[in-house]
């Protein structure tokens, strides 16, 4: 079974959703030149999809406050 890190989403800044992101690239770099192993392969690409999956909840979370400024402004 593959171990996932798991991050609270909460926690995740700019900073960090930028580290995620290169993160990614540098993993679909290695699979597609094929530098890893097959067992690797499959770590790896669970690591990605893991970490997109906090990359969409950090952008979801963060349209969510935009929605919020642009209502309350629509408002004053």
């Amino acid at each position: 079974m593959v171990k996932r890190k798991t991050a609270s989403t909460n926690e995740m800044d700019g900073g960090n959703y930028e580290a995620k992101v290169a993160e990614i690239e540098t993993i679909i770099t290695r699979i597609e030149v094929g530098e890893l192993q097959l067992e690797e392969v499959f770590e790896q690409f669970a690591t990605a999809v893991e970490y997109l999956r906090q990359c969409e909840t950090f952008l979801q979370q963060r349209q969510q406050q935009v929605n919020l400024l642009i209502e309350t402004l629509n408002d004053e």
